[in-house]
């Protein structure tokens, strides 16, 4: 497969007396769709090469642009991406993520689009999907004049961007010693974004909007994961089981560590809770008042505030995912850092699929040693935050285990349960949250019956409201409990 020479095909639309606007505008489409000709029949290169020679002589330049057209620019709308094959628990975030391309949002726009997905589609295990990364051949002589740019600043980040995944052996040879180089869509293509559209949506409203101060975003340090004592988790201090009065759990934070035992309607019942991500992983990204949000740290403190509840009523309850510092927090703005640990005292991995085995295999570990015990009733709840395109606004929507009658059933019950809260709560009663069956690593690898809860879109300015409100996480925590329980 040849590709054409960005300065030939430049030098071609000169020759052949195009204005210089329309050199320019046809140089950046060229650029920006990666034009390829792939083994041009004989016959095409024989009428290629005798229209050059006339074009020198400046005839028959409207023949030029018709086979240009004709042979040519069908071409032009067939981008050529990098490609991969969706592994088990892969997402289009994920990858997205994973790729080092989510410094953009018009990356994921284009990961639909090239794909022909809807924006909140799930992958297919097996499947191959274009990821939005071009495609070029390296001319072994510059990143610059391999794609016809002058702006050297962008041609560094594009070298960077190469480097970081062969360093992460995304790559596995370098630019020089494969003569392939990778560009990153919005390096060249942001201009063609693409924004699904969505249907307007009212989110909670908070009792009390505090007014949002403009916080200047600081980098997070490198913090080795302090271990807890394995003497005074939360699921032994239940074993207090005060018939009244206020237990202690330090999980919650000195603020909130003296939780009351209202009833004893959940005594002999299991829940295991793990909020996606954290220690090395943030998890999705968003952005509000130029302050990051990361998707670990919300869903965990939602996690631990469905924990306080379900302990309120006598459960045992395992928070998978701990922090040894944060317990319950009532900021707008969560700090993005790195301490959390997974249950057993161990460090979370940043390779997803070990990251995914260590807390799955936590989960079931102690799922059988409480099934020795004679406890059958046994639940797993796992929360994340999705991160899709700016404009996609989504409502909390539900994943279940498609061979797993127990799992749809839960996911369905909790369903129903946010129906009802959005139809009493919100203005309009609409609620677009959905349940859906997915191959997902933490519902098919783990033993309990288990329901996987994305909270919303954490780079859609109105999702955000969702989270960011400790009087909404609150309601979330509380709506959850409610659904867990429901009869």
């Amino acid at each position: 497969m040849q590709l054409i020479n960005s300065q030939a095909f430049i030098k071609l639309i000169q020759i052949s007396s195009i204005s210089k606007g329309s050199c320019l505008a046809k140089r950046n489409e060229f650029l920006t769709f990666n034009l390829k000709i792939s083994q041009l029949k004989k016959a095409d290169t024989l009428i290629l090469e005798t229209l050059f020679n006339l074009m020198q002589a400046k005839k028959l330049v409207v023949l030029f642009l018709l086979f240009f057209v004709i042979n040519v620019g069908g071409l032009l709308a067939q981008d050529r991406f990098f490609r991969i094959e969706a592994k088990n628990g892969d997402s289009a975030a994920g990858l997205i993520k994973r790729y080092n391309l989510d410094v953009s949002d018009c990356n994921l726009s284009q990961f639909f689009k090239i794909n022909k997905l809807k924006s909140n589609a799930g992958l297919l295990i097996g499947k191959k999907y274009y990821l939005p990364i071009l495609i070029f051949d390296y001319n072994g002589k510059s990143i610059r004049t391999t794609l016809g740019i002058d702006n050297w600043e962008k041609a560094v980040e594009i070298k960077k961007y190469n480097e970081r995944l062969l360093k992460r052996k995304l790559r596995t040879k370098s630019i020089a010693a494969s003569n392939i180089l990778w560009v990153p869509y919005h390096e060249l293509g942001c201009d063609r974004t693409f924004s699904p559209t969505t249907e307007q949506m009212t989110d909670i409203k908070p009792a009390d909007q505090p007014k949002e101060e403009k916080v200047v975003e600081n980098k997070p340090e490198k913090i080795e994961p302090v271990k807890p004592s394995t003497t005074s988790p939360e699921v032994l201090l239940a074993g207090q089981n005060k018939s009244n009065g206020y237990r202690k759990f330090p999980i919650f934070g000195k603020k909130n560590e003296h939780i009351p035992l209202i009833d004893n309607s959940l005594k002999g019942k299991i829940y295991y809770i793990v909020s996606g991500h954290g220690g090395p992983d943030p998890g999705a990204l968003g952005k509000k008042n130029n302050t990051r949000l990361c998707e670990d740290e919300y869903a965990y403190d939602v996690g631990l505030r469905l924990c306080r509840n379900l302990i309120e009523h006598g459960a045992t309850v395992y928070m998978i995912i701990r922090d040894p510092n944060d317990g319950l927090r009532d900021e707008l703005y969560l700090d993005c850092d790195r301490d959390e640990y997974c249950w057993g005292n161990k460090t979370i991995p940043l390779n997803q699929k070990k990251r995914l085995k260590q807390r799955a295999d936590a989960v079931n570990d102690l799922y059988q040693a409480n099934l020795n015990n004679g406890i059958k009733d046994q639940t797993l709840v796992t929360i994340h935050i999705d991160s899709q395109s700016k404009a996609s606004r989504a409502d909390v929507f539900f994943y279940h285990y498609p061979k797993s009658k127990s799992s749809k059933k839960l996911a369905l019950k909790i369903h129903q349960t946010f129906k009802e809260k959005y139809a009493k709560y919100r203005p309009n009663g609409e609620y677009h949250g959905s349940v859906t069956g997915r191959d997902l690593y933490m519902l098919r690898y783990t033993d309990p019956t288990a329901v996987f809860i994305e909270l919303g879109n954490i780079r859609n300015a109105h999702d955000q409201k969702r989270f960011i409100y400790q009087t909404n996480r609150e309601a979330l925590a509380k709506w959850l409990y409610e659904g867990l329980t429901k009869k």
